[in-house]
């Protein structure tokens, strides 16, 4: 069972991880874009402006669903690679799955509410800083819908990166594919 510091660490870790910064800058230029939410508009500042509110994004979904949600509800948020014993159409579906199914802390599967209530608690604190175009009811939709299932696709990085990484660099991966890999969601 994870504890309420080892959900804190989790918390922390992915908040300030390589594949966070990525995620904070693509959501930033595809938003700038495409001119998308959060609306700043166009110039260089709507773009810094777009770059800390991705970045709050993560850090408050990562806290509330990591952190809060998970800690309370015993949940265990963290990725488990299946590797490559499985089919890649599997780890594929798996990994998205993800999204709404979770392992709990102690080894069981339920709902993934860390992702949902997560998901739900950052849209509504992201009123605090986004522009009034981005706060209507459609706009706080189609964020919490698009970070509820980001989240399965953001599961494809750490079941994936290690086969990439041995064909690229040659390496060999000694571990259980079961391992947990710190990415959001998990089973």
């Amino acid at each position: 069972m994870q504890t309420t510091r080892e959900h804190w660490d989790l918390f922390l870790d992915e908040t300030f991880s390589p594949l966070s910064l990525g995620g904070t800058i693509f959501n930033s230029v595809f938003s700038q874009v495409t001119h998308s939410d959060p609306q700043y508009g166009s110039n260089g500042t709507a773009f810094a402006q777009r770059i800390g509110a991705s970045a709050a994004d993560i850090a408050t979904q990562n806290f509330f669903g990591d952190f809060l949600v998970a800690s309370a509800l015993h949940e265990d948020p963290r990725y488990f690679r299946r590797g490559e014993q499985y089919s890649f159409w599997y780890r594929v579906r798996y990994a998205v799955s993800r999204a709404f199914v979770v392992r709990t802390s102690s080894g069981g599967s339920t709902f993934n509410w860390d992702n949902v209530l997560g998901s739900a608690l950052s849209t509504g604190l992201s009123n605090a800083y986004y522009p009034a175009a981005s706060r209507t009811g459609r706009a706080m939709a189609i964020h919490f819908g698009t970070d509820v299932v980001d989240t399965g696709f953001v599961n494809l990085a750490p079941e994936f990166w290690p086969d990439f990484q041995r064909k690229l660099f040659h390496r060999h991966h000694h571990g259980p594919g079961d391992a947990p890999l710190a990415a959001r969601s998990g089973e």
